[in-house]
């Protein structure tokens, strides 16, 4: 009876949403004091409604109601309750519930934190209920969660994806689904601004901070996920250009893109054709994402579904989306074009080359993921596009925008700067710069073009702002402290994968246990391996004991386990961290000879990867909470 209760409570949810939209876009505004207030209440009543219906869901999952077809195939009463919250969201049907969910999420936080009489609320709001009908339709209709097994369900469950029993899980999807969906507040207000059609509208203000809060979650999210594959998966590296981690990597860069037009358009009224466009292009790629994802159209590590139906429906409901979304973008787009022209080294020209730039990547990433699946359909063979393809085009245009971002600092807003490059700040950067890519080429002995230019590239960055950083100590120069930390990350970010990659190592030995290998400066002594057993798997341990050459030793355990209900194996790593590298140490398969196969992996600099990418987030999080975000 329960699960009926949260099914009927989603259909309920669908119908009030679905009245907003049509009360917000097709009911005249004779009365808009009334309207609005009819449409926040009607809406903020189908979030509940939805939100008590996901609720009932988990206390299903938490108390093992295998009455539910899709509880039945991804819990098990063995796992923790842990997992069994988090195995709502490790496959397609419960990830979508919680998908819409944070989709309806946004909307009500928007809805009550938004004034009635903002002009633009009533119909943002119509758009956002339009969309999540679109999405409930497509749960309730082709991927339902609330499905029952009649009449006999099974006693213990099936279990979830072994992969996904990490505590990981708890945190990535959901921090990622939060970025995702996210931009649906921008995009909303973008749309109502085309439909208003008043120039005056200052719609951008209005978005500010809903963007940035989105792209720290988007961002927070990818490095999660970079960090959930590293140690979980056994892949060693933080990324790898799998599709679905493409897909992923698109909205950020248009979101990045779109964060910075938005600036100019705020301070100037300038780029907004720009602004406009990329708030269309980052929620629509998101929505690709989606389609991705759960179409079963690619195989990835990552993706959830394989069905024709489900593909067919959200992309028939994409591309309506973005066909209304482009026409009313062409139909308005003599009314908000700027008249006004942008000044050579202006801080507005640099961010238009920045928008180029970033197009250019989402391009090259979006012909990379697409490219295959377009192969396959004409000559019906499987292709792949790999690292060599994205590293050949992004490692040049990033480091071109971080060389126009270098300059960029000393552009002013809507003013023309005659650069001189022996002024201190730039001549001082450049200088270090160089000496430290000349030392790098030297003591390290690379010739490498491309490592070479993005430690360059890194470096300029960071020692620019460290020049702003001690003016502003020292002659209290004024600085802005978002874009401070946001860049100076980006330039470390750089720094960080150059030497990552120009330093790690990676090496298959052959271990007989009680036995020493030496691999680099390290000794590796297999001291043991050993069966261990657990509530819902059992493992074969292995012990290794390691020493560097300043003796200092360390041991690491790497597992290979072996799940009951569904008898898959995976392996478990065991990662030494250290400030400037992480031993890494999987285990293989038992030779013929009874030695056993190690993995052994020296990853320099990743942690700073990872710090990197949430530094830019935390610059996010301050910008979103400061006075100058709610200006």
């Amino acid at each position: 009876m329960i699960i009926e209760i949260s099914h009927f409570l989603s259909i309920l949810a669908t119908g009030l949403f679905f009245l907003v939209g049509y009360f917000s876009i097709f009911t005249p505004s004779s009365n808009s004091s009334y309207l609005s207030s009819l449409i926040t209440r009607t809406y903020s009543q189908g979030f509940f409604f939805l939100f008590f219906s996901f609720l009932i869901y988990v206390w299903l999952a938490i108390t093992d109601n295998f009455n539910v077809e899709y509880i039945a195939n991804h819990s098990n009463t063995a796992l923790p309750t842990f997992y069994k919250i988090t195995s709502i969201w490790s496959a397609h049907e419960g990830s979508m519930f919680l998908w819409i969910v944070f989709l309806s999420l946004w909307g009500f936080i928007f809805n009550i934190r938004v004034n009635n009489n903002e002009i633009l609320k009533p119909k943002s709001m119509g758009i956002i209920s339009f969309i999540l009908v679109g999405f409930l339709v497509f749960l309730l209709a082709t991927s339902n969660p609330f499905v029952t097994i009649l009449p006999i369900p099974p006693l213990n469950g099936a279990d979830i994806n072994p992969v996904l029993q990490d505590p990981a899980l708890a945190i990535h999807p959901p921090t990622l689904y939060l970025g995702y969906v996210g931009f649906v507040i921008p995009f909303a207000c973008a749309i109502a601004f085309l439909l208003h059609g008043d120039a005056e509208i200052n719609w951008e203000a209005l978005v500010k901070k809903w963007s940035v809060s989105a792209w720290v979650f988007l961002t927070i999210g990818i490095t999660l996920g970079s960090w959930w594959a590293y140690y979980e998966l056994g892949w060693g590296g933080y990324w790898f250009w799998d599709p679905v981690e493409n897909v992923a990597l698109m909205p950020w860069l248009a979101a990045t893109a779109f964060i910075h037009s938005l600036g100019v358009s705020i301070k100037s009224s300038q780029l907004r054709i720009w602004t406009i466009l990329l708030s269309i292009l980052v929620f629509s790629l998101s929505l690709f994402g989606a389609f991705i994802v759960r179409s079963g159209i690619i195989d990835s590590v990552h993706s959830f579904a394989n069905d024709p139906d489900r593909g067919l429906y959200l992309l028939g409901f994409i591309g309506l989306i973005v066909f209304i979304s482009v026409f009313l973008f062409v139909w308005r787009l003599s009314s908000i074009k700027s008249s006004s022209v942008i000044k050579k080294f202006s801080k507005q020209s640099f961010i238009s080359i920045n928008n180029i730039l970033f197009g250019t990547l989402i391009f090259s990433v979006m012909l990379g993921v697409t490219y295959p699946l377009i192969y396959e359909f004409l000559f019906d063979q499987k292709i792949s596009v790999g690292a060599p393809f994205y590293n050949a085009i992004f490692i040049p245009v990033v480091v071109l925008a971080s060389i126009f971002l270098f300059f960029s600092v000393d552009s002013k807003w809507s003013r023309s700067i005659n650069f001189e490059f022996f002024t201190a700040p730039i001549f001082l950067s450049a200088v270090l710069s160089l000496a430290l890519t000349f030392f790098v080429m030297q003591f390290f002995n690379t010739q490498s073009i491309s490592i070479l230019a993005s430690i360059f590239a890194g470096s300029l960055i960071i020692f620019r702002y460290i020049y702003e950083i001690i003016n502003f100590l020292f002659k209290k120069k004024y600085v802005n402290p978002f874009s401070v930390i946001a860049h100076m990350s980006l330039g470390l970010l750089l720094v960080s994968i150059s030497f990552n990659s120009l330093l790690s190592t990676e090496r298959a030995l052959s271990i007989d246990i009680n036995s020493t290998e030496e691999y680099k400066d390290l000794k590796i002594f297999f001291e043991d391996i050993g069966v261990e057993n657990n509530s819902n798997y059992d493992s074969i341990q292995a012990s290794f004991l390691v020493e560097d050459q300043n003796g200092r030793a360390f041991n690491l355990k790497p597992e290979k386990r072996r799940y009951f209900t569904r008898g898959q194996i995976t392996t478990e790593t065991a990662i030494h961290v250290t400030a400037l590298r992480d031993i890494y140490i999987t285990i293989g398969d038992q030779l013929d000879d009874g030695s056993w196969v190690v993995n052994v992996q020296i990853n320099y600099l990743i942690r700073w990867i990872w710090f990197s990418a949430l530094l830019m987030g935390f610059a996010g999080i301050i910008l979103v909470f400061s006075n100058r975000a709610k200006a």
